[in-house]
Formats: C-alpha cells, structure tokens, sequence
C-alpha cells in the first residue's frame, strides 16, 4: 500500500447527509488518517452532526434529491467557488445529484481528481421525457468526471451498453459494494438473546412467529406494493408469519399506493417499526429478509442482513444478483412480481430444511466475499494512486 508524506484533501459529497451515515458509514473516518477530509452535504445541522461524529469538517450545500434547475445551479456556483478556496486534490461524489452538481463543480474549478461512484441509476426506471433527462445528466457528470466506480458488475454493463461513458473511465473496486461490510459489527454476536426477547416482545413477536424482515425507504421503486400485498395473501394460510418494515415513510417522492399505506396501518400482522439508526436488533429478531427492489447499486441492506446470518429473497437485479446465489444464501426473484414474492416466502415459511440450508450459507458468504477491510484499503490505494499519477505526469 502506497502512504503519500503530506496529507491530500479529499472532499466527498453526497445529496443528503444519510448517505454519509449509512452508505458510506465510517468511510471518512478511515479515511481521515490519510487525507484532510471535508464532507459536503445538503441539511446544515445534520451535516455538522455526521462531521462532530467522523471528526471529519463540513460544507453545506443546498441539495435536493428532485429535478430543480434553479437550485442545482447555485448549488454549483457555491461549491465552484469552495473547491477553488480549498484547492483538493480530490473530490469524489455519490448519488445522481451530488454527482452532477459535483463535478461541474469540480470541473470548473480544475480539480485533478475527479471520481464518482455510481450506486444506482434512477433513469432505469424511468420512461419518456424523463428518461432522456436523466441520460443527459449521467452523461454529463460521467464526462466531466475523470473516473467513474460503478459498484456493481450489472451497473458497469449498463453504463457500457447505454454508451454514458467510454469502458476506459470505469472500474469496480474489489467485488463491488460502496462500503463493504463491517462483518464484527454486523454480528448475530452483537445482540443478546435479552435485547432479542426485549425487541420482540415490544413489537409482539411470539418465539414461534416467522418474522420477514424489510429494510429501507418504503418507496415503491423498493417493491413495498408487491411485497404488502404477497405477505397479506400468505399471512391467511400462514397466521404465525409477521413482515417487519424498517425504514422512513417518505410520501413526497414515489409514494406509495393508498391501499398498501391502509395494509401496513390496519393488518396486524405487518410491524412498521419506522426510521431506525441501529438495524441489527431487528435483522437478529427476524428469520429473514425480503428486498423486493426495483433496481439498486449494490444494496448494503442485503450484505448486513447476510451478515447478521439471514437468507434473502431478492430481485434479479444488479448488485443483489451478485451477493445472493439462488437456493445458496437466498431466493432471486423476477422484478415487478407479486407472485413470486408469495412463493419464495412461503417456500422459506414451510420448508424448514431449505430454510436452514440458506441461513447457514449467509453469513460465510458476506465474510468472504465483501470484507469491509479490504474495499477500504483498496479505495485507499486507488486515492494514493492516482495522485501519485498526477504528480509523476
């Protein structure tokens, strides 16, 4: 591994701080040894609250996650003129936002590292007008970065087969993920059988209910629609099966259907346990997890529940096609079908040989494919060498 003498800037910038915190959780802290870290972010106190936490400093921007031209362009005059004060050697951006705001920025301000990682694309699931919109905006950030990190092998491929970029611009870092895993943090040893009792009995789970697992933005572009309506039809033949939603609500964008919304208030069976800043009492309280999402990046939610020693049912999607392997740690599912939720959740609720057989493969999987160590480290070296590049060129 390659230790440069002075510390480098690096600004990382995401849309909003809670990418920060989960997405890249303790990311910039590691990375703080090495580098004078800045975090820029949209949500000015919580910004500075991620930043008194990480030890790293901050700079606010005013984000948003929607299509605001207006604000978008003073997002880039404001950060345009922060870069030119800073003079980084690297800025590195995630999220579609942050991404284009970020390096036009960057590329305005002449910043010799420019690197984004791509984690998800919205535009494919996006039609029309809209589409075309999006397709234009990768572009541009893809051209005015000078590196792109798709994290999946299914998003690289895309991003190939759309022509957003030329193949020499993109990498995958280690096996793909932004973050990897912290498998001695997401532990079944984390949580006590006390803090398991404690937890079910608040959310009255019996020792003898099957408990389904979601967790994430309940959005509908995460299958929340298909997933309700699945559970609602199996929770009548199977009365000691529970579906535990973990996750902010979020009614402004891609809100979901009013008789799913009426389902998860009314149906007893369904938990909303709502936003949570600790998810593994809840993975070590359920029997597995369900992540019927539309599209992804590479899903943390689906590594931590591994982790924590949980079989998946996910769809045949990028990144959650990478790190479950159909009847060894999991179920692949087709996108977009109730059905096939219903089945491979019944399937897990019935057949306790095969459910036992994809539990026990979850967590072994997670440690040797995905250690949290090893994408850091070789992040870091990729810093390291790319401006070790700059200053030999």
């Amino acid at each position: 591994m390659l230790f440069l003498k002075n510390k480098s800037k690096l600004i990382r910038i995401t849309t909003i701080p809670l990418s920060l915190e989960k997405l890249l959780e303790n990311q910039l802290k590691f990375m703080k040894r090495f580098f004078e870290v800045t975090a820029v972010s949209s949500d000015d106190q919580r910004l500075q609250e991620f930043g008194n936490k990480q030890g790293v400093d901050t700079f606010h921007v005013d984000l948003t996650r929607q299509i605001t031209p207006i604000k978008d362009l003073k997002a880039v005059v404001e950060l345009y003129k922060f870069l030119k004060k800073e003079k980084p050697s690297i800025v590195h951006t995630h999220t579609p936002k942050a991404g284009i705001v970020g390096m036009l920025a960057a590329r305005f301000a002449n910043v010799p590292i420019r690197m984004h990682t791509v984690a998800g694309l919205p535009l494919m699931e996006s039609s029309g007008m809209k589409r075309s919109v999006l397709i234009i905006v990768e572009k541009l950030t893809y051209s005015c970065a000078t590196n792109v990190y798709p994290n999946s092998k299914g998003l690289k491929e895309f991003i190939i087969k759309e022509k957003l970029t030329s193949k020499n611009k993109l990498k995958i870092l280690g096996n793909g993920s932004s973050n990897g895993i912290d498998t001695t943090h997401f532990s079944p040893n984390q949580v006590s059988g006390i803090e398991k009792r404690q937890l079910r009995k608040e959310l009255n789970i019996t020792k003898n209910d099957f408990v389904f697992v979601f967790v994430g933005r309940l959005v509908s572009d995460k299958g929340i629609n298909e997933l309700v309506e699945a559970f609602t039809e199996m929770s009548k033949t199977h009365t000691n099966s529970k579906l535990l939603l973990v996750g902010p609500l979020e009614t402004h964008l891609d809100p979901l259907l009013p008789n799913t919304l009426n389902e998860i208030k009314n149906n007893e069976a369904i938990i909303y346990a709502g936003f949570q800043t600790d998810v593994r009492p809840y993975f070590a309280t359920s029997n597995a997890l369900v992540f019927p999402s539309y599209r992804e990046g590479f899903p943390n939610v689906v590594m931590q529940a591994g982790a924590m020693g949980l079989p998946s049912i996910v769809t045949d999607i990028n990144g959650c096609n990478e790190i479950i392997r159909s009847d060894v740690n999991g179920i692949i599912i087709p996108v977009k079908d109730m059905q096939a939720i219903y089945n491979a959740m019944k399937k897990l609720v019935s057949d306790k040989s095969y459910c036992n057989k994809v539990q026990v493969n979850s967590r072994q999987m997670i440690e040797k494919n995905y250690s949290q160590s090893e994408l850091w480290n070789a992040l870091l070296d990729e810093y390291n060498s790319l401006i070790e590049l700059k200053i030999n060129a």
